[in-house]
């Protein structure tokens, strides 16, 4: 019998288009500087189907350059798309080669478009006995499908591949045939391809008229039998619907061979193959392709216990395999995308469990005797003011590792790990580990200060990727590519029954806490070198003593007035009562107002405030605060929905939350501060947010009342620096007038509108100021003519003429700003004062979307990034201080660019000089710094 013919045909841009984006957040760039994104993509879908589906013959359709049979009909055809990426520019190259070094067809004609080709080929081929299978994106190809051809429909961002037969097209589409297709399209257009179809008419009410008419141009002809606005549109419009249709229609008799010889699928050619590899550096992909070049070493076994010979123990390193360089980014897990990772079972290592103090002692020895070494903590909570210590592991070379069970008696842990504590408190020996501060934090309930030089693998990824993510399992996956044991291996996934590790057995953690200290230190060993190349001063003298800083600020917490926040709550509870009745007698109705469904239609059904309100993709009105804030002058409601969402919102997101966050252990609340999530630098905070609590409203600020200090003895000391983004932009851009101004200590933004509005000083009006100061940040942050406009109320016209009016006066602004995203066209990064990176690969994109995107980036990365670096560089600073002074008074808070101090009655004056003047002289500037003091019995009073 002989074998099935199956043919696939590829649609090239639609798989590389896919490939591209999904990386988008996560690209692969070679040394040399490539992105290989979109031919890693399109070799992994391409090769899954070879080794999933096993195709007897393929072949691979591109578009060509310049216009087609259809833009001479319409030339308004995709008229209206983005310039294709740059890099797919520059990938598809490397593909048509790979293509042709691999012997698979690449079928294209001039004049017409791949899915013209993909459709005579498809049709020649079935006629011929062939199963035929297209391999797209695209739902126009629906069209297509026959009793053996079908569509092996692709997902946009890899979640897999759907295959339609004739029985799905119908289904799916609502045709009694598949060439109905076509007419569907015809009436309800094409946005991404510029097809008009017509007006008024959608997805849905096109299927509902083609089962009734059947086709385009029996709806056209049977207009009459329509009413209202359709009649009129479909009269109209209808000729621009049956050219719609013809544009929609994919041409089945492209002047194309099919020649099933020259399809016939052959083995990859290594010698052809793998140059083009090499300059890719695809070596993992190479060796997917081509099978092992060598036998896999065997998997060592794992030690339960520790031995009692120390040459076993400590023996020499375990070789391993080298690591991988290709990376695939978490944001993709499809398996049309994803290589084959190492895991612990395929890889050679040797993890000890070490539980006998022997063996412990003789570990400490040999950790005494390294230049560094990697530690890891396993905890019983999240949260390290609170957490108990489960165990921990060390390693101090690659593929050796060792872990120490810490009992939950109080008393034997201390023991325990108080043998470990000249190591840990050792200034001679570096310390290696990912997220150390929350280690350090730990370590710190056992009264042990870890010393010494520090690497953070989490930190130090991040200043070299921003604006990617810095987890350990993602990093693994980039850089090792390798896939640790999850945790959800051991206690299950997040929720209730979710396990603890405090509960599992020594022998159960041991693997997984061992392989955290050794993945680790493999990623020291990777990032060392590049941190060395990038900015080595930036890690070690801000980001990693800023380490030391945050967890002292952390463990320090701050003191919650719980009944101050349980008054408010009931006051909240009542004023949102009494707003609820009060929209209830406006609307006429009964509704619920948290419900946008059911506000937008009270809203613009019922009291018809805008005509022309918008509409989500599901068909409800959009009732966000940005449409109603432009509401709030057509009707009182609007000013009282508002007030009721602020209401509920800070009743429960922080004046009924916060007081569930206070610890009974330290009877204060511990945020988490996070230095590796904003790629500008910023700090964030975490459980709880404190850096969102609302300061333009008098009920959101008036939570920072519960915010005291610790007792009778201390007051709260609230530091911030005045203006900050404005008086680096005015040092950056070397602006004389700007800067005279701060020097004179004058209003920044009467002295801007005055500038602006040609207004003597002492003239400029509230509502000048206003606008000038909308301005001033909103240059900052590379603010159009539309969105000034939208932020003042006022109409383009006019933003656009106090914009040009701005840059007439401040041309040193304007020139800086120019200069500035032409010098990051040239790199594609800025840099902050201290050279801390923000990566802008889009900046020359020719979409001017995502071009515009960067540049405003570029504009605003040093800016923020150089507040973010210079409030960094106080807080180390100060801190140092506090602690060679040993003050009773404690640094608690750090909110945007604000510090806020715990302060001993005793040592207020000095906080308050000394504070002001280590903020001032962190990074030395033409323009000086203004801080703001204030002090007070709660952090309202304060700030």
């Amino acid at each position: 019998m002989s074998e099935k013919k199956k043919l696939f045909l590829l649609d090239a841009f639609a798989i590389i288009f896919r490939s591209h984006f999904a990386f988008s957040k996560t690209p692969r760039i070679t040394s040399t500087g490539i992105n290989s994104s979109a031919v890693f993509g399109f070799l992994n879908s391409m090769l899954e189907i070879i080794n999933k589906e096993k195709p007897t013959h393929i072949g691979v359709a591109f578009d060509l350059p310049g216009g087609t049979v259809r833009t001479e009909e319409f030339p308004a055809y995709k008229a209206n798309r983005d310039e294709t990426p740059e890099d797919i520019l520059i990938a598809t190259p490397y593909i048509r080669r790979i293509l042709e070094a691999w012997g698979i067809p690449i079928l294209q004609a001039p004049g017409y478009e791949a899915d013209d080709v993909v459709g005579t080929i498809a049709k020649k081929a079935q006629a011929e006995g062939f199963e035929v299978y297209m391999m797209t994106l695209d739902k126009d190809y629906a069209q297509l499908v026959d009793e053996n051809i079908f569509l092996y429909k692709l997902s946009s961002f890899g979640n897999g591949t759907e295959i339609y037969d004739i029985a799905k097209v119908k289904e799916k589409w609502g045709v009694e045939r598949v060439d109905q297709v076509t007419d569907i399209l015809g009436l309800w257009g094409d946005a991404v391809d510029n097809i008009p179809g017509i007006p008024g008419i959608g997805e849905k009410t096109a299927k509902t008229l083609i089962e009734k008419y059947g086709s385009v141009e029996n709806l056209v002809a049977n207009a009459e039998d329509l009413k209202g606005k359709q009649k009129e549109n479909v009269i109209n419009f209808g000729a621009q619907g049956i050219l719609s249709k013809k544009l929609a229609t994919i041409i089945l008799d492209v002047p194309v061979d099919f020649n099933a010889d020259a399809l016939v699928y052959v083995k990859p050619d290594k010698e052809k193959l793998e140059p083009i590899f090499d300059e890719l550096e695809f070596k993992t992909f190479k060796k997917r392709l081509f099978g092992e070049e060598e036998p896999a070493a065997p998997k060592t076994t794992n030690k339960a216990t520790a031995p009692s010979n120390q040459m076993d123990l400590f023996s020499a390193p375990a070789v391993t395999p080298e690591k991988k360089s290709e990376i695939i980014p978490e944001e993709i897990e499809d398996e049309t995308i994803l290589l084959p990772k190492e895991t612990i079972d395929t890889t050679v290592h040797d993890y000890y469990l070490v539980d006998n103090k022997e063996d412990r002692l003789r570990l400490i020895e040999f950790l005494s005797q390294q230049k560094d070494f990697c530690f890891d903590t396993e905890t019983n909570s999240l949260n390290a003011v609170e957490a108990n210590l489960v165990g921990m592991s060390f390693c101090y070379r690659k593929g050796e590792a060792y872990y120490i069970p810490i009992p939950q008696d109080e008393n034997e842990a201390q023991a325990i790990v108080n043998e470990f504590k000249t190591v840990f408190e050792n200034d001679a020996i570096g310390k290696v580990g990912q997220n150390l501060k929350y280690d350090i934090m730990v370590l710190k309930n056992y009264d042990i200060e870890v010393k010494g030089h520090l690497f953070d693998t989490m930190i130090a990824h991040y200043l070299l990727q921003p604006d990617l993510r810095h987890n350990m399992d993602f990093l693994a996956s980039t850089y090792l590519n390798y896939e640790p044991v999850s945790i959800t291996e051991l206690i299950g996934k997040k929720g209730v029954n979710q396990g603890n590790m405090e509960d599992l057995q020594p022998e159960e953690i041991s693997d997984y806490a061992a392989e955290d200290a050794d993945i680790t230190w493999q990623l020291k060993e990777v990032f060392a070198p590049e941190i060395e190349k990038v900015n080595k001063k930036l890690f070690e003298e801000v980001e990693l003593p800023l380490i030391d800083v945050l967890a002292d600020i952390e463990r320090n917490g701050v003191k919650l007035d719980v009944s101050v926040l349980e008054e408010m709550s009931k006051e909240l509870e009542t004023d949102s009562l009494a707003l609820e009745q009060k929209i209830y007698e406006q609307a006429g109705a009964q509704f619920n107002i948290a419900s946008p469904k059911q506000l937008g239609e009270i809203l613009f059904d019922k009291l018809q405030l805008d005509p022309k309100a918008k509409k989500t993709k599901t068909g409800q009105y959009k009732t966000d605060e940005s449409v109603l804030s432009r509401l709030a002058a057509e009707h009182k409601i609007i000013d009282d929905i508002l007030s009721f969402r602020e209401y509920r919102k800070l009743k429960s997101t922080y004046v009924d939350a916060l007081p569930k966050m206070v610890i009974s252990k330290t009877g204060r609340i511990h945020t988490s501060y996070r230095q590796a999530v904003a790629a500008t630098g910023r700090l964030s905070s975490d459980n709880p947010n404190l850096q969102n609590i609302p300061i333009r409203t008098e009920k959101g600020r008036a939570i920072r009342k519960a915010f005291v200090p610790t007792d009778e003895n201390h007051i709260l000391v609230s530091a911030d620096y005045s203006q900050i983004e404005l008086r680096i932009m005015a040092d950056f851009a070397k602006d004389e007038n700007m800067i005279a101004a701060f020097r004179e200590g004058r209003d920044i933004h009467a002295t801007t509108a005055a500038k602006v509005f040609k207004t003597p000083l002492e003239e400029v009006t509230r509502e000048q100021r206003s606008q000038a100061k909308a301005v001033n940040f909103g240059i900052i942050y590379g603010i159009s003519a539309f969105g000034l406009s939208q932020n003042l109320n006022i109409s383009r016209t006019e933003a656009a003429e106090i914009i040009e009016a701005y840059f007439t006066e401040f041309p040193a602004v304007k020139a800086f700003m120019d200069t500035t995203v032409n010098n990051a066209r040239e790199l594609e990064y800025v840099e902050t004062i201290l050279g801390r990176r923000r990566y802008l690969r889009d900046i020359n994109s020719r979409n001017q979307t995502i071009r515009g995107y960067a540049e405003r980036n570029a504009i605003n990365a040093p800016i923020q990034g150089s507040a973010a670096d210079m409030i960094k560089v106080a807080m180390i600073n100060i801190h140092q201080w506090m602690k060679d002074e040993k003050l009773k008074s404690k640094m608690i808070l750090q909110v945007h660019d604000e510090l806020v101090f715990d302060t001993h009655l005793s040592e207020l004056e000095l906080i308050k000089t000394k504070v002001p003047e280590f903020m001032k002289t962190a990074i030395p500037l033409d323009v000086p710094m203004e801080i703001g003091m204030g002090e007070g019995k709660n952090w309202l009073e304060a700030h």
